[in-house]
Formats: structure tokens, sequence, C-alpha cells
């Protein structure tokens, strides 16, 4: 069970600045929480424990859970940065303007966003029907048909996409990474054009 408390607030000796040594300008105000791990005697290691640092004052019980959660959170907000920049390749978009730029990760962060869900929802939730894997009607028709599974769960729509990326999803392979699960979705992507373009091929 973890136990959260909190300390009044602290002044740490100012940091080492450009110009000045350390402690020579003002003391930065922070606010303490500590979050913990009670462990029996027959616990096999020491459990978690985090020290928190935070910039706003922490003076009751439910502002250091505010804290603790969001520093909860830091996992998944680095999932989502090396989904958009590993995945994606975010980092390698050669744009010569801030606009431009601004534009292409606005739209690259959706798909992002998107397959973390997608492999949050796999490990947390992976019995959820297929719908909520958050492919649309046909995407996800065009991905049954290419996998030629029935694909009912979130966890198998999750599997079929990392091995339209490359996965191979052998008993000693890892999880798929970011730009197999990337590779997986633009290939679906183009096989629903396809698709597309073959429906209104025979409308004409």
């Amino acid at each position: 069970m973890l136990q959260v408390s909190f300390s009044p607030a602290l002044a740490l000796r100012a940091p080492q600045r450009p110009g000045g040594a350390t402690g020579k300008g003002a003391p930065v105000p922070v606010g303490l929480v500590r979050v913990w791990e009670e462990q029996g005697p027959d616990a096999p290691g020491p459990g978690l424990e985090w020290l928190l640092l935070c910039d706003q004052p922490v003076t009751d019980f439910a502002q250091a859970l505010v804290c603790a959660r969001q520093y909860a959170s830091r996992w998944l907000i680095e999932d989502f940065h090396k989904a958009l920049k590993t995945g994606l390749g975010a980092e390698k978009l050669q744009l010569q303007t801030a606009a431009r730029l601004f534009a292409a990760v606005a739209l690259l962060s959706v798909v992002a966003l998107a397959l973390v869900d997608l492999r949050e929802k796999s490990r947390l939730e992976p019995d959820l029907p297929a719908q909520a894997a958050g492919l649309t009607a046909t995407e996800l028709r065009v991905l049954r048909h290419q996998s030629r599974r029935p694909l009912d769960t979130v966890r198998a729509v999750y599997l079929a996409l990392a091995a339209l990326g490359g996965h191979l999803g052998r008993k000693g392979d890892g999880p798929p990474g970011w730009q197999t699960l990337w590779l997986g979705r633009r290939s679906l992507r183009l096989l629903v054009e396809g698709v597309n373009m073959a429906a209104q091929l025979l409308d004409e």
C-alpha cells in the first residue's frame, strides 16, 4: 500500500548560475511530497519511494495527492514524446519555419496520442471490444482481412497492427516499438486508401 505525506514549504539553496556561485542567489521555495510503499518484514527488497519537489505550495493532503498523481503520469508523457519523436520522426522534419513545424507536430501528436492510447488499453484493458481500439469501421475491416483473424479485442487489434509494421510476435520477441506501430498504422492507412479508391472506381 502506498503512503503519502508532505512537509511545510522548504527553501533550497540557490543553484550555481553563470557568473554566480552556489548559494549566492535567493533561496528557491519548494513543496515536498513523499510517496512510499509500506513493506512487511518478509518483503524481498525495498519498496517504491519518491521524494517530490514541486514549485507549488503543498499545505494539505489533497494537494499532496495531486502532486503525486502528476508525477505518476510522467512515464506516460515520456512515452508520448518517444512515440512522437522515435516512432513518427518529428525531429527529422525538414521544415523551414516555426509555423509549419508547429502545424506538422500538431498533426503528428494526434497520431502519437492514438498509438499511446491503443498500447495502454492493450496493457490495462486487453479484453475490451475491438471497436474501442480507436480505428474506424473500415480500418478495422481491412485489418481483419489483412491479418486473416477475427480481431475481437483491443489486444488482438494492437498485435495485428504491430504485425503489419513488421513485428514478428515470436515468443522471445519483446513488445513492439513505436516505430513498428507507426509503420503498421501507416501501412493500414495506405490499404484503406486503396480500398476506398477501388470502391470509387467500381462506382464510375
